[in-house]
C-alpha cells in the first residue's frame, strides 16, 4: 500500500536531485552532466555570476518586496474571511461568500491575469479609464504599482481557498467554550481573541513558516504574465529572471538557472529552520 507513494517519491522528488550538478558544472551536451567538467572557482563560477550580475540586487529587492507584502497582507485576510464565515448566522449568505470568494482560485492564472488587464485596460476596461481619468495613473504601466496590484490581485483570487484551512481550524473549537465566554458576558471581539485566534494559532504559525521557505520563490507564470516594459523595474523577480536565462534566451545558460534555483531552496530551507526556531520558543508551535 505505502509503496507507491515511495515509489512517487523517488521518481519525482529524489531522481531530480541528480540535476543539481549542472549548477556546478561547464554544462557540453555531448558530455553529459556528469562528464562536463566542473565550474571555475572550485565549482562555484555559476553562483558568483548571479551575486555579480547587476540584475541580482534588483531581483532579489523586487522578490523581497512582493514575497514580504503578500505575506503581510494575505494571512490576516485568510483569517478575517475565516472568521467572518465562522459567525455568519445565515447559511444561504454564507455558502454564496464561500462560492464567490472559492471561485477565483480554480480560475488559470493566465485567464485570471487576462481578465485583470482587460478591466485595468486605459481604452476598454471601465476600471482602468476610471482611474486614468481620475488619478492619471495607469495601473498596468506603473512600475510603484506593481507590487499592490501583483499583492491584492492574489487575494482576490486565493483568500477563500486560504481560508479552507482556517475554517477547518476554527470547526475543532469546543462550542462549550463560547458558551461559557457568553455566559461571563464576553463581547463577540472578546470571544475572538480569547477563544478563537489560540484554537487557529498553530495553524498560522505552520502556514507562516512553510511561507518563509516559499519567500524567493514567487511563481513566475503570474509575474510574467503582468510584466511589460513600464513596470519591469519592479517586475522582475529572481523566478521570471531564471526562466529567461534558461528558456527564453537564444543560448540558454541551464547550470547558471540551476545554480539560481539551488540558491533560492537553501536560502528557503535556512529560513525555514530559523523561523521554526523562533516560533518554537515564542509560541511552542514548531513543526521540526
Amino acid at each position: 500500500m505505502i509503496s507507491l507513494p515511495v515509489i512517487l517519491l523517488l521518481v519525482f522528488a529524489y531522481a531530480p536531485m541528480y540535476g543539481v550538478l549542472l549548477a556546478f558544472k561547464n554544462y557540453q551536451v555531448s558530455l553529459g552532466i556528469w562528464g562536463s567538467p566542473w565550474a571555475e572557482n572550485h565549482g562555484l563560477n555559476n553562483f558568483i555570476r548571479f551575486f555579480n550580475n547587476y540584475n541580482f540586487k534588483e531581483c532579489l529587492r523586487n522578490t523581497l518586496v512582493i514575497s514580504l507584502y503578500s505575506m503581510v497582507v494575505t494571512m490576516p485576510c485568510s483569517i478575517l474571511l475565516a472568521l467572518s464565515l465562522n459567525y455568519a448566522k445565515n447559511i444561504f449568505f454564507r455558502k454564496t461568500v464561500q462560492m464567490i470568494t472559492y471561485c477565483p482560485y480554480f480560475i488559470s492564472t493566465i485567464v485570471f491575469v487576462g481578465i485583470i488587464n482587460l478591466m485595468l485596460d486605459t481604452r476598454v476596461g471601465i476600471l482602468g479609464k476610471f482611474i486614468k481619468d481620475t488619478f492619471g495613473v495607469s495601473v498596468l504601466g506603473s512600475a510603484n504599482l506593481f507590487p499592490s496590484l501583483y499583492v491584492w490581485t492574489g487575494v482576490w483570487q486565493g483568500v477563500g481557498f486560504g481560508a479552507i484551512i482556517y475554517i477547518a481550524a476554527l470547526a475543532g473549537v469546543d462550542m462549550e467554550q463560547h458558551e461559557a465566554a457568553i455566559i461571563d458576558g464576553a463581547t463577540l471581539l472578546q470571544r475572538i481573541r480569547y477563544v478563537d485566534l489560540p484554537a487557529i494559532l498553530p495553524t498560522a504559525v505552520i502556514m507562516m513558516i512553510l511561507n518563509m521557505g516559499s519567500i524567493l520563490n514567487i511563481g513566475y507564470e503570474k509575474v510574467l504574465a503582468m510584466q511589460n516594459q513600464n513596470n519591469l523595474s519592479m517586475s522582475e523577480v529572481i523566478t521570471t529572471y531564471s526562466y529567461k536565462v534558461s528558456l527564453v534566451s537564444t543560448f540558454p545558460d541551464y547550470p547558471y538557472s540551476t545554480a539560481i534555483g539551488l540558491f533560492q531552496s537553501v536560502v528557503g530551507l535556512v529560513l525555514i529552520l530559523i523561523t521554526n526556531k523562533i516560533a518554537d520558543k515564542l509560541t511552542g508551535n514548531g513543526f521540526i
